[in-house]
């Protein structure tokens, strides 16, 4: 029963954490480049599948003003809001991200009637 209810703390605060660090994903606006799930869009890098230790020194770095390219300068200000556990949980976070197919979010509905452009 003890095993139990430890398990079932850590997975609570587990939970927790993630949700607070999707939310500072979505309030930040990293998904406006880096996608609602991490995947990556035109020139801003996949962070979906990235090794949680390839993440965290890739936010240190940027923390301490050294972008990987030119598009990473923009990068510099949000690593910088990010205390050091925030630093490392959004690493935890990232790295876990996985593109869910059942969601909907990327559908595109067109209407029979429309023009077929955008």
């Amino acid at each position: 029963m003890k095993k139990i209810f430890i398990f079932t703390t850590l997975l609570l605060l587990f939970s927790h954490a993630n949700s607070d660090m999707e939310a500072l994903y979505l309030k930040n606006a990293c998904n406006s480049c880096h996608g609602m799930y991490g995947e990556g869009m035109g020139a801003s890098p996949r962070l979906q599948g990235v090794r949680e230790d390839v993440l965290l020194r890739r936010l240190k770095d940027l923390q301490q003003g050294k972008p990987r390219s030119a598009f990473g300068t923009v990068m510099v200000s949000f690593a910088k809001a990010l205390d050091e556990n925030q630093t490392k949980e959004m690493a935890k976070y990232l790295s876990n991200l996985k593109t869910k197919v059942d969601d909907d979010r990327y559908d595109i509905e067109y209407e029979p009637a429309g023009d077929g452009g955008s």
